[in-house]
């Protein structure tokens, strides 16, 4: 009566059948050749088939052997995929990076970040998405991104949330603008002046609201649009004053003066994880990395 053949079993006969002799097949198993004679024989009892006749001395196998060496064949090309897979994992984690940033991010911090994990991991895919912060809550709630990296506030959500960065906010202005030439830009500074701002849910554009109402302070007019990359591109183009975060302002250096601005808005930049599934071995590699690049980084940009 057959019985189920364990993996020992299996992997025996498959190493006489490569091999040719036990002797043989014992090598490529580094066991002995007692132990693959042993297993051998319980392959054929378990299957109730005639697997092997001898000839000279030497193992011949049947018709039956070679039919079920295709089955097994199949079986370790499998199993050799399967290595091959654990082992690229070990090397580079699953193999996919998802990460999602804020606009501003995505332009200003985060492509140093992304070339230095591609240079030591060259064969991990990066899907990098740069979208507002409600799409960064979403996408972390059903898993769409293994991290997010963001100035937004994520307090009160069920995230696993780690404080990366600090700075403050700057002013950004033409080189040739009448406060260029300051150290410096106040919220006075800002009185009777065209004003560029995001829209009303940036955390910036709140604190820098909150300050203009508490010095009284009102523009001459305004012009509010989604991105502070916009806001870089239009103070370039000389259409007024803007208040963004340092690393967007950065990317605008060679086109931009850019002067520290009173009174101090913080800008925390901070990176969470989705709580139903743990980080990858990717995932935590590019964090050590760009936890390492923003400890470079000063606390006043």
């Amino acid at each position: 009566m057959s019985r189920p053949l364990n993996f020992r079993q299996i992997e025996a006969f498959h190493a006489v059948m490569l091999a040719g002799t036990t002797t043989g097949a014992a090598q490529m198993l580094r066991t002995t050749q007692p132990s693959v004679s042993r297993l051998l024989a319980q392959t054929q009892q378990a299957t109730g088939l005639r697997l092997f006749d001898m000839e000279r001395g030497r193992l011949r196998p049947t018709r039956e052997a070679k039919d079920l060496f295709d089955t097994v064949q199949r079986h370790f090309v499998g199993l050799e995929r399967i290595e091959d897979r654990v082992a690229a994992m070990r090397r580079s984690g699953s193999g996919v990076l998802r990460l999602a940033c804020t606009p501003a991010l995505g332009l200003g911090m985060l492509p140093g970040a992304v070339e230095e994990f591609a240079q030591r991991y060259p064969d991990v895919h990066i899907n990098m998405q740069t979208v507002g912060s409600q799409y960064l809550r979403e996408g972390l709630l059903h898993g769409t991104y293994d991290l997010v990296v963001t100035t937004a506030p994520l307090e009160g959500m069920q995230f696993d949330l780690r404080s990366l960065h600090e700075s403050a906010a700057v002013c950004v202005m033409r080189p040739d603008h009448p406060l260029a030439d300051r150290a410096s830009v106040d919220i006075m500074d800002l009185h009777a002046r065209r004003l560029l701002v995001l829209n009303a849910d940036d955390d910036v554009y709140l604190q820098l609201r909150g300050a203009m109402q508490d010095h009284r302070v009102q523009p001459a007019s305004e012009i509010e649009t989604t991105y502070s990359s916009t806001i870089c591109a239009l103070a370039a183009a000389g259409s007024g004053l803007g208040i963004v975060n340092p690393y967007i302002a950065g990317v605008f250096a060679g086109q931009l003066a850019i002067r520290p601005f009173t009174p101090r808005l913080p800008v925390r930049v901070s990176m969470a994880y989705p709580t139903q599934t743990a980080p990858s071995l990717v995932t935590e590699a590019f964090v050590d990395i760009l936890a390492a690049r923003c400890q470079g980084l000063p606390a006043e940009m």
